[in-house]
C-alpha cells in the first residue's frame, strides 16, 4: 500500500540536506513523519491479525497471545494506535 505522505517527507528531507527547513516545514516534517508511522503500525497490525504460525508437522503453534489478540479484535481495533 502506498503511504501518501512518504513523497512530502522525502521532499522535506532533501531540502534539510540542501538548504536548510524553516520552522514551519520541520513541524510539518514531524506531522508527517508521525502519520507514515501510525499508517505503518496500522498497517503491520492487520497483516498481524491474519498471522498463522505452523510448525514443520502442520501443527498450529501461533503465540496464545496472539490468537488472543486476534480473536478479539484488538489488533484491528487499535491498528492505527501507536501502542
Amino acid at each position: 500500500m502506498r503511504i501518501i505522505e512518504l513523497d512530502r517527507i522525502n521532499q522535506l528531507a532533501r531540502k534539510a540536506r540542501e538548504h536548510g527547513l524553516s520552522a514551519a516545514e520541520m513541524a510539518e516534517r514531524t506531522r508527517l513523519r508521525q502519520a507514515y508511522i501510525h499508517q505503518v503500525t496500522g498497517q503491520i497490525k492487520h497483516m498481524l491479525s491474519t498471522v498463522t504460525v505452523v510448525d514443520s508437522e502442520g501443527h498450529d503453534v501461533t503465540p496464545a497471545k496472539l490468537r488472543h489478540a486476534q480473536a478479539s479484535g484488538s489488533l484491528i481495533k487499535h491498528a492505527g494506535s501507536l501502542h
